[in-house]
């Protein structure tokens, strides 16, 4: 593991009451000869912090480790810059409020995780992450990767949706639906778990496939392997509107000349936890098995 030298700070904007903690943090690194680098964004809730303030996209480019300090959605933002900038970076998430399914690590755990993470013997994951490149009329236009998940729904005023699936370039179905989830382990428990899917371990190396509000009910959750490349072409008039988001953070309006060919990203994303079992982390993040 390359030694950390620099670390990048990022909290959710909202976080006005972080004040202390970013300040606390960047102190406690300054001592240990560590330079935080906070975004733009996150420098807007100190008082005047010191050196570079790069955009939330430059900054997995400059830093060794990314710290966030928000919820899930925030992480999700940076694990997907980091994709993009292809950097071989770990990630840090700590909770503040809301489900944290990734930002595990709680506050009064965050400079254990902080050290051990500095130390090179924190526990981390490599976590599948998604690549989808849209095609239109044969030439790419958008080519992101996601840590959750790749949804195709409908516009706010469309009715039922139609969608042409192959995978391994073998025809599987026509689903007529609200929508349909490509999710990775990571995004089973997301909008795929309140959608009727299955959860999937981190280790499982498999993507699912599932419908929202499927028109047929033998329309089911199907899980495949992730060594598979799939393709999905929306059937739609010309005044249809039909969305592609990646892990909820970045949507592109489909047209019906498009094509869109999902496969594995060519890297995982490192993410640092607190060691807790995943089973541990179901049974306490969604009462697993209690209710």
């Amino acid at each position: 593991m390359t030694a950390i030298k620099r670390v990048g700070i990022v909290a959710k904007t909202s976080l006005q009451g972080a004040a202390n903690q970013l300040s606390g943090i960047a102190s406690w690194l300054t001592e240990r000869n560590i330079e935080p680098v906070f975004d733009d964004q996150s420098a807007t809730l100190l008082p005047a912090p010191a050196g570079e303030k790069p955009t939330r996209d430059r900054l997995p480019a400059l830093v060794d480790l990314v710290l966030v300090l928000g919820g899930d959605g925030t992480l999700l933002a940076m694990a997907d810059r980091i994709a993009a900038a292809r950097r071989d970076i770990p990630i840090l998430g700590v909770n503040f409020g809301g489900l944290g399914f990734l930002t595990e690590v709680t506050l009064p755990e965050l400079y254990t995780a902080l050290e051990l993470t500095l130390a090179g013997t924190a526990v981390t994951e490599e976590r599948l992450m998604l690549r989808a490149l849209i095609h239109r009329n044969g030439d790419p236009v958008c080519d992101r990767q996601a840590l959750n998940d790749v949804v195709i729904t409908r516009g706010a005023m469309s009715r039922i949706i139609d969608l042409s699936l192959s995978i391994a370039s073998e025809f599987v179905a026509r689903f007529k639906a609200d929508g349909l989830i490509v999710a990775t382990p990571t995004g089973s428990t997301a909008y795929n778990l309140s959608s009727g899917g299955p959860i999937l371990h981190p280790q499982v190396d498999a993507f699912v496939v599932t419908p929202i509000a499927p028109h047929t009910l033998t329309n089911r959750p199907l899980v495949i392997s992730a060594a598979c490349d799939l393709r999905i072409q929306p059937l739609m008039e010309p005044d249809e509107e039909i969305v592609l988001t990646y892990d909820g953070q970045t949507a592109m309006p489909l047209h019906p000349s498009d094509t869109v060919v999902i496969t594995r990203a060519p890297f995982k994303l490192r993410l640092v936890h607190a060691g807790r079992s995943y089973y541990a982390v179901l049974r306490q993040k969604l009462k697993w098995a209690e209710r």
